[in-house]
């Protein structure tokens, strides 16, 4: 077997490099195990790096092998154990593959591990996903701009120099002075070649050859290229349509929500969270929870406030509306909205929520997504659910989904905020 090895010296910075080429190649096998590690994560500790674990198998090398072709003899030792056809036993002890802890007289390979930065850790994270039918339509109080051709110029950077429209316009300009010249010098040579027919004065002859030189030399004096004739490519920036946007989290914190439903639904909207604060700058996230009354809360009274009471759906949604009527009503604004509860609503919240979500909230937001945490086993249907799967919304804009056990957080999240999601329907 030939190795190939390479003995060069590493040029500065080729850690870099190699490292950023491993997680490019291993992109599939890191993200798996980022999911396993975000399942195992408390909330608080859920954007920060750590160590990942890669199967050696999954980062096997090529390698030259001397191939099976041409003429070969080869002889084989025999034995005095087995003949052909027999079943040869398995061996005994740790001598299967793995990282297996049982003591044995096998070899096995340990797996590959390697810290994961905060960066490299989000990045892989939130990588393909983003925010459904967001629409760039905001272009009032906006600072972004973009840059666009705008002809040309005469002054400008030596690398924006157009060198077709330069030379273009440098033969326009010899044309246009040495043109009358040319014309000028021929006739005068005309004129000559007459005087010379008529065997004129050697004086008139001289003057004409005189006048002739002198157009000669005026016409050999208009440059090739002048600095009149430089063109530089233009560029302006202009207003960039943006995309502003606003996202409401409605979280269920009634005394039905338990502290493991409570953490499921956390543990959802931290994501939702470092997501949205990571991959967009324009983004205001609205914090509602709610028992049998809602309210607006910041950020960390709805991570780790332990307010418990009574269950009424429906007044998160009427306060979600008069807030999207009170601040976010003046149009250019995506509104995004994302409700984790149990679904046990008493008595007709349940269809009440239903109506008002179908009626006043979804003609006036982008994407809404409803996650139940229902209890582990989730066979039972809880009415909230019945009543929201009978809602008829626009492809795409409304989406339910379940999760019982935190290693269907990840998952269900991806598949909620997938980059397609908003050209499919929910």
């Amino acid at each position: 077997m030939a190795h190939l090895i390479d003995r060069r010296e590493n040029a500065p910075n080729k850690s870099a490099v190699n490292r950023a080429r491993f997680l490019r190649r291993y992109k599939e096998q890191i993200r798996r195990a980022v999911h396993d590690m975000v399942s195992e994560r408390s909330i608080t500790d859920m954007d920060r790096g750590g160590n990942v674990s890669v199967p050696r198998k999954d980062i096997s090398e090529p390698v030259f092998r001397h191939g099976p072709g041409g003429d070969r003899e080869i002889v084989h030792p025999g034995n005095r154990e087995f003949t052909k056809g027999d079943r040869i036993p398995r061996p005994e002890g740790g001598s299967g593959e793995g990282g297996g802890r049982e003591p044995g007289t096998g070899e096995s390979e340990d797996e590959f591990v390697f810290a994961l930065s905060r960066e490299e850790f989000l990045h892989i994270f939130f990588e393909d996903l983003e925010l459904p039918r967001l629409e760039r339509n905001m272009l009032a109080g906006i600072e972004e701009h973009k840059p666009q051709r705008a002809g040309y110029t005469t002054t400008g950077s030596p690398t924006n120099l157009a060198i077709v429209r330069t030379m273009r316009t440098s033969l326009a300009r010899r044309i246009a002075l040495g043109g009358p010249l040319a014309r000028e010098i021929e006739a005068l040579d005309d004129e000559l070649v007459r005087a010379l027919a008529e065997d004129r004065p050697q004086a008139e002859l001289q003057a004409l050859r005189d006048l002739i030189e002198e157009l000669k030399h005026k016409l050999a004096r208009v440059p090739f290229l002048d600095e009149f004739d430089l063109r530089y490519r233009n560029r302006v920036n202009v207003p960039e349509p943006t995309a502003r946007a606003v996202m409401f989290c409605l979280m269920d914190v009634s005394a039905s929500m338990d502290e493991a439903k409570k953490d499921l639904a956390k543990r959802f909207f931290t994501l939702l969270y470092l997501f949205l604060t990571r991959k967009y700058e324009r983004v205001e996230l609205v914090f509602i929870r709610h028992t049998d009354n809602a309210e607006e809360v910041d950020e960390k009274t709805f991570f780790h406030d332990r307010k418990s009471g009574g269950t009424v759906v429906l007044s998160a949604l009427q306060l979600m509306a008069e807030i999207v009527e009170a601040r976010y009503a003046s149009g250019g604004w995506n509104i995004y909205a994302a409700q984790a509860s149990d679904g046990d609503a008493f008595g007709a919240d349940a269809g009440k929520s239903a109506r008002f979500l179908a009626d006043r909230l979804l003609p006036q937001t982008r994407y809404f997504a409803y996650l139940e945490t229902p209890d582990e086993s989730g066979a039972r249907m809880s009415s909230l659910w019945v009543e929201y799967q009978e809602i008829s919304a626009a492809p795409g804009s409304f989406a339910m989904r379940r999760v019982t056990r935190r290693e269907e957080i990840y998952p269900v999240f991806r598949e909620l905020f997938r980059k397609d999601v908003g050209a499919q329907a929910a």
